[in-house]
């Protein structure tokens, strides 16, 4: 088996050409948090240095306890259910084909690209599909992939999409994996979990969250899995055999990090503002912008091949991504994240409406 180029390679005589720019390089390539992470969170990290025995793959009870309380009061589970900390999503993503064995899966057209990665590394068949579940195969499909809000088009699907395919894998007996790392930044929309839709009901369910973007934790590698009971419990017996522990340090951490809402908020609110001033300089450039309604990112096009429109910022001394990168029906786009600072985003817009 042979894995695909890492994507971002390819992007690297762009950077060069971007970083040949009098002012230097603005990086909007990669979703990779530039804020601080929260004092709070540092502080506890600090006090959990003191570690010596190894944490239990399962989450410390005052780790589980906070997943749990986070399952039902932000993201509106309810029912039975089950946690399970993980050293990052990304992970999580790529080997959940293979810890649940599937040998056929499906994944949006347009896509993170660890869906197909981890289906690969499972030796799975891999099937790109829309939101809509009335086309899908049901043959032998052992797993699906549900993203929202998208990565990379920041689309929020709408409760009636998600209770299509809710409706799909109850009559079909087939899991669900929903990616919700970016339900806690909604700007022209907000998300919803499939586990709130689900009332109750896990079956074949599992949601997946991240701190690394809602806490800037991408360093700690925190995230978490909560749904079926079944499937975590699968889950868990497989990590356990691997090794597969987060540090103790970080799920202390995490458990302060998930006990606190205020500065997600305004976390999100940062967003929010650089997706704005960054968009009207899009616009003005003839760029027209899809989606782009939640999460870290702005789905993007000019109507031309990505790669031209990736040369076109690499002129300005900008890296952005291109649509490519998350299938070929992104070929005539490109993605562009809003994780630099505020400073550089006015710097981008600039260069951006600056003809040169």
């Amino acid at each position: 088996m042979k894995l695909p180029d890492f994507p971002w390679d390819a992007l690297a005589p762009y950077g060069q050409r971007a970083r040949s720019h009098p002012q230097g390089a603005i990086d909007l390539s990669q979703g990779t948090p530039v804020d601080p992470t929260p004092d709070f969170i540092q502080a506890e990290l600090r006090a959990s240095a003191n570690s010596p025995s190894y944490p239990v793959t399962t989450g410390s009870k005052e780790l589980r306890d906070s997943l749990t309380r986070y399952a039902r009061e932000i993201l509106g589970a309810s029912g039975e259910f089950d946690v399970l900390p993980t050293i990052g999503s990304k992970e999580m993503v790529a080997l959940l084909p293979f810890l649940l064995e599937a040998k056929r899966i499906l994944i949006p057209k347009i896509a993170y690209p660890t869906y197909r990665v981890g289906g690969m590394l499972a030796k799975a068949e891999v099937i790109e599909v829309d939101i809509d579940p009335s086309g899908w195969p049901t043959n032998d499909i052992d797993l699906v992939w549900l993203n929202t809000p998208s990565n990379p088009t920041g689309r929020v699907h709408s409760e009636n999409e998600m209770g299509a395919v809710l409706d799909w894998s109850r009559a079909n007996g087939i899991v669900i994996a929903s990616d919700e790392c970016y339900l806690p930044f909604p700007d022209k929309k907000s998300g919803i979990s499939i586990l709130k839709l689900a009332s109750g009901d896990n079956k074949n369910l599992i949601a997946l969250h991240s701190l690394s973007k809602r806490s800037n934790l991408a360093g700690y590698r925190a995230a978490f899995a909560v749904g079926d009971s079944a499937i975590i419990s699968k889950l868990l017996e497989i990590r356990k055999h691997m090794g597969m522990m987060v540090p103790l340090p970080v799920q202390r951490a995490m458990s302060i990090a998930l006990s606190d809402e205020k500065h997600v908020i305004a976390q999100g609110e940062l967003y929010r503002n650089r997706r704005a001033r960054l968009s009207l300089a899009l616009l003005e450039n003839g760029f027209k912008i899809e989606n782009s309604e939640s999460g870290l990112y702005i789905w993007c096009t000019r109507g031309e091949e990505d790669w031209q429109s990736v040369a076109w910022f690499a002129e300005r001394g900008i890296i952005v991504t291109p649509g490519n990168f998350y299938g070929q029906a992104g070929n005539r786009h490109i993605r562009i994240a809003l994780t630099a600072t505020d400073a550089k985003i006015d710097e981008a817009a600039a260069r951006i409406g600056k003809a040169l």
